[in-house]
């Protein structure tokens, strides 16, 4: 009975009951390409520390695992850190931001880095071939269209591309470690080293080793796993706090909207409200009807913000696949309908209780 009559409200007043899907959708939209962009983030970070193949990450000193603040190392403790026990080889590199504060650039000698990583998978093109070519990767190429060949304007100079390869190694960006010295007037300096380890399973103890070192005192320095850890949601300051603003303005949004709407329908059915009180209908009947409608309203709402989340998320890939790597927080789908369907039905709340509370005789007489 009442799902029969929730249903003829909807269907017999579709153009508000689409605004108002669409209008709790947006909020939902707004809280899962949020927590999507944030996800992102650090999966694609992850995946590109993960790409270096290095064992123990070294970073510069009053620096933090998310900011590269701090005084540039000096290159030489390059060739010390390699030098140290269980130390295969070490490698520096220099990565300065060029758009925003999502997207490097990376200087890397490239002879030691593609000795420690693998190698470069390349789509087209290979390595440098000058001391001002780039390589992006396939992410980068995309969002900008370059080609092998092209040039490109990267922190205020410009670059010919020598290859695109795939993504997931370091940086979306790649330059020769001498040129972008150079350029930033930091001759000699880098402000990241990798190291990789004659064996993974001397991690542990080798990073107590180096803690231990005078030399190295202030230096930040982390296995890759613990490096990679550090990097999820929980560790990035503010973000918590800004997620949950948003899930407030959603909560505000759907309530304002289906406050407006559930009120006007109350209005509007002011005489239905008085047949079914006469026909016995009891003042829980009545509010639960109304609170029935809000949530599939808020179901409704839910289902097509989601849906608009994939199209952001393709819209977004197409447009800055490297500046802003979103991915699908699949896991957030039920949280976002439940603060969606909670700010539903406190919407719902008021005009509810006050057709409950409507005479039948008024009610009736109502034009």
């Amino acid at each position: 009975m009442t799902g029969k009559l929730v249903y003829e409200n909807l269907k017999n007043r579709p153009m508000r009951s689409l605004l108002s899907i669409l209008l709790i959708g947006v909020p939902v939209t707004l809280i899962l390409c949020l927590v999507g962009l944030s996800h992102g983030f650090i999966e694609d970070s992850q995946k590109r520390q993960r790409g270096v193949g290095a064992d123990i990450l070294v970073r510069p000193k009053s620096s933090s695992f998310l900011s590269l603040n701090g005084a540039p190392i000096p290159q030489q403790l390059v060739g010390y850190l390699a030098r140290q026990p269980h130390v295969k080889m070490a490698t520096g590199v220099y990565s300065v931001t060029v758009e925003g504060v999502t997207l490097f650039a990376t200087g890397i000698d490239y002879q030691e880095f593609t000795q420690m990583c693998g190698g470069f998978q390349f789509h087209s093109g290979g390595a440098f071939q000058r001391p001002d070519d780039v390589i992006l990767d396939d992410y980068y190429a995309d969002q900008t269209k370059a080609k092998v060949g092209d040039t490109i304007k990267l922190l205020n100079a410009n670059w010919r591309v020598s290859g695109i390869m795939e993504s997931g190694k370091l940086s979306h960006i790649v330059v020769p470690l001498k040129t972008l010295q150079g350029r930033l007037d930091n001759a000699g300096k880098v402000n990241q080293i990798y190291l990789r380890l004659d064996d993974p399973a001397n991690t542990d103890a080798t990073v107590k080793y180096l803690t231990e070192i005078p030399a190295l005192e202030g230096y930040p320095i982390y296995s890759m796993k613990e490096f990679t850890s550090l990097l999820n949601v929980n560790n990035v300051p503010a973000l918590a706090g800004f997620i949950a603003v948003v899930m407030g303005i959603g909560v505000v949004i759907g309530f304002a909207v289906v406050c407006l709407s559930m009120y006007m329908a109350v209005l509007q059915r002011t005489r239905e409200i008085g047949i079914l009180k006469s026909l016995g209908a009891s003042k829980a009947f009545i509010l639960g009807t109304i609170l029935s409608e809000a949530f599939f309203l808020g179901l409704g709402g839910t289902i097509l913000g989601i849906l608009m989340s994939y199209g952001a998320a393709a819209l977004i890939h197409a447009l800055k696949p490297a500046s802003l790597p979103m991915i699908i927080a699949y896991d957030w789908w039920a949280k976002a309908g439940a603060i969606t369907v909670v700010g539903a039905l406190l919407g719902a709340l008021y005009p509810g209780l006050t057709a409950a509370m409507h005479d039948p005789i008024e009610a009736l007489s109502y034009e």
